[in-house]
C-alpha cells in the first residue's frame, strides 16, 4: 500500500533540503548493491531525523539499525558540539559499507559502530540517551523498546521506524512475523501510561515517545 500518492511524495522530496553527496552517493550505492534498500532511510526521513537531534540539542544518541549509515550520518548533522552517536548492526557487510562512508565524512569521530545484538550492546553501553532511534528487527521492538525507555535522560525521546509497515498494520489477518511484531509494538506502545506518543505518517511510518515526566 501507498501510504502517501506518489505526486505528493515526489512533492515532498522535491521541497526537502537535498543530501550532502556523500549522502547522494551512499543512497546510490546501497540501492545498487544491498539487499533491502526499501530500509534506506532516503532525504525525507533523513532530515526529519537531523532535525529532531538538532531542535532537542541531543547529545548522546543511540541508534538501534545501522544499515549502510544513512541515517546515522543525517542525525550528526544535528549533533551539537561534543555530541555522539552509538549505533547497532548486527550484520557485518552493512556494518562495512557504513563504516567506510562514516570514515568519509566530517562526523568520523562522533559515530561508533557496534557489531552485535542490539540489546546486548544496550547493556553494554553506560550512561543515559538524549535520543533513541529504533530502525532494527522488528520481533525486537517491545524488547528495544523496554531496554531504553529508562536510560532517557530528562528530556530524552524514542523514535521508531516502520510503524505503518506498508499499511499492512490494517489487515486483520496478517500472520507474518514481522507485521504482527509492529502491531505488537503500536499497541504496546499505545496502552503505555509511561509514555505520550505521536505517530507520523513519514515514509513507512514514525513513532516519536517521550515518557511523562520519567520512567
Amino acid at each position: 500500500m501507498d501510504l502517501v500518492p506518489e505526486p505528493i511524495e515526489r512533492y515532498t522530496e522535491g521541497h526537502t533540503t537535498p543530501p550532502e553527496p556523500l549522502l547522494a552517493e551512499l543512497a546510490t550505492e546501497t540501492r545498487e548493491t544491498l539487499e533491502s534498500p526499501q530500509m534506506l532511510t532516503g532525504t525525507v526521513e533523513g532530515r526529519l531525523l537531523e532535525l529532531l537531534v538538532y531542535a532537542s540539542g541531543a547529545r548522546r544518541v543511540l541508534e538501534l539499525g545501522t544499515y549502510s549509515g544513512y541515517s546515522s550520518l543525517s542525525m550528526a548533522a544535528g549533533l551539537p558540539a561534543g555530541g555522539r552517536i552509538d549505533t547497532c548492526e548486527l550484520d557485518e557487510s552493512r556494518a562495512a559499507v557504513a563504516r567506510r562512508y562514516i570514515e568519509q565524512s566530517a562526523h568520523a569521530g562522533r559515530i561508533q559502530i557496534h557489531l552485535g545484538p542490539a540489546l546486548e550492546t544496550i547493556e553494554r553501553l553506560e550512561g543515559d540517551f538524549d535520543f533513541v532511534f529504533i530502525d532494527a528487527d522488528k520481533p525486537n521492538y517491545v524488547n528495544y523498546y523496554e531496554a531504553v525507555l529508562p536510560r532517557l535522560t530528562e528530556r530524552g525521546f524514542i523514535a521508531a521506524d516502520n510503524t505503518l509497515w506498508s499499511g499492512r498494520v490494517l489487515d486483520e489477518e496478517a500472520d507474518e512475523e514481522g507485521t504482527r511484531a509492529i502491531k505488537a509494538f503500536n499497541e504496546h506502545v499505545k496502552s503505555d501510561p509511561r509514555v505520550t506518543s505521536v505517530m507520523l505518517t513519514v515514509r513507512d511510518g514514525i513513532t516519536l515517545i517521550r515518557p511523562r515526566g520519567g520512567t
